[in-house]
């Protein structure tokens, strides 16, 4: 992004920056989260959970696309190493020690509750500041949104369908 672009944002870049930063590291490990759950998820609806977690996965890594060109845009450098995830992470990775599925998918919700958070946050900071960061991080919110009922609409089948038996 040229001086003139930064100029005119008339918000601490690197602060926005530092939060952007932090937001890949959470999308990098929800990525993996999403992936490798849906390789070793069992029980009811498994096939059905795992394709949804397939689907998020993939809408993850494209946010970490959008963060990390966002980044660059303004001047900065995206986060280099995995080793630094963990570290700069808002929101942590649930490893899958229980590949049950409903443990999988309450992880899963836990992890998009706090990205929406995450991005909610980041909204209230760029708006009427940064129009571009603000439509990058209202797409990458609506997906998490989104995320979160379709998460909670599979774990619901699933409470129902045990009900019924």
């Amino acid at each position: 992004m040229g001086t003139k672009g930064v100029e005119i944002l008339g918000l601490d870049v690197n602060e926005l920056i530092e939060m952007m930063n932090k937001a890949l590291a959470d999308e990098w490990l929800a990525y993996y989260q999403y992936w490798v759950g849906a390789k070793v998820i069992k029980g009811p609806m498994r096939e059905a959970a795992a394709a949804e977690l397939i689907e998020h996965a993939n809408d993850e890594l494209r946010h970490a696309d959008m963060l990390a060109n966002r980044i660059v845009q303004l001047g900065g450098t995206p986060v280099l190493s995995p080793h630094e995830w963990e570290e700069i992470t808002n929101c942590g990775y649930a490893s899958p020690e229980d590949p049950f599925v409903k443990k999988i998918l309450e992880q899963n919700i836990e992890g998009e509750q706090c990205a929406i958070q995450v991005y909610n946050t980041i909204l209230e900071k760029v708006k009427d500041k940064d129009p571009v960061t603000y439509e990058i991080v209202l797409e990458i919110l609506t997906d998490e949104i989104e995320h979160e009922d379709d998460l909670q609409a599979v774990l619901e089948d699933i409470e129902l369908m045990q009900r019924r038996d």
